[in-house]
């Protein structure tokens, strides 16, 4: 039997979509972090200038970098896998171990990690949350904004693994009956 898998459905390649979007843009996060990085490094050192922004700046990319790339790495089996026997499975197999993680695991972390982080969010935004450091980026909020953006686009591509998943039990157990 082939070990291919099939073409994915039009359902999952519409959830998949979302995280592609971001890509071509959370792509350059990690440079603009080296840029910043060296540009603050550079001030301290070179010219004994704090940029307290510039720090802010690094931080915020690195932590919109693992927030909104996440659903990414996802849809790119690019995760950790802490099962070792996962590798040695076969398709089918691993389309069971997928489907049975993201539904028991994966959706309810997304949804227990939304509603919680919802309130923490939504004060923040009341009160425009700004850093404490002088100086600081203003937008606190927009920051603490990407933990349920996470959760959204998180819950989307566990569902598209899930179709995925569900298409290769579906299509092998046609192929074998």
């Amino acid at each position: 039997m082939d070990n291919t898998p099939p073409h994915p459905p039009l359902v999952s390649r519409i959830l998949d979509t979302a995280s592609q979007l971001l890509l071509p843009a959370i792509a350059w996060f990690p440079l603009a972090m080296a840029i910043l990085t060296v540009a603050v490094v550079s001030l301290r050192y070179g010219w004994g200038i704090g940029a307290i922004a510039a720090q802010e700046g690094v931080l915020y990319l690195h932590s919109a970098l693992f927030l909104l790339g996440i659903s990414w790495t996802l849809a790119a089996d690019g995760h950790v896998r802490v099962d070792i026997f996962y590798r040695q499975f076969s398709s089918r197999q691993k389309a069971w171990v997928d489907a049975l993680g993201h539904t028991i695991f994966t959706l309810p972390l997304c949804v227990l990690i939304g509603i919680t982080s919802w309130g923490y969010v939504a004060e923040s935004w009341a009160i425009a949350e700004v850093s404490p450091e002088p100086g600081g980026i203003p937008a606190v909020f927009l920051l603490k904004s990407l933990i349920p953006i996470m959760t959204g686009l998180l819950f989307l591509q566990a569902c598209s693994e899930i179709v995925k998943a569900l298409q290769i039990l579906i299509s092998e157990t046609a192929y074998a009956g």
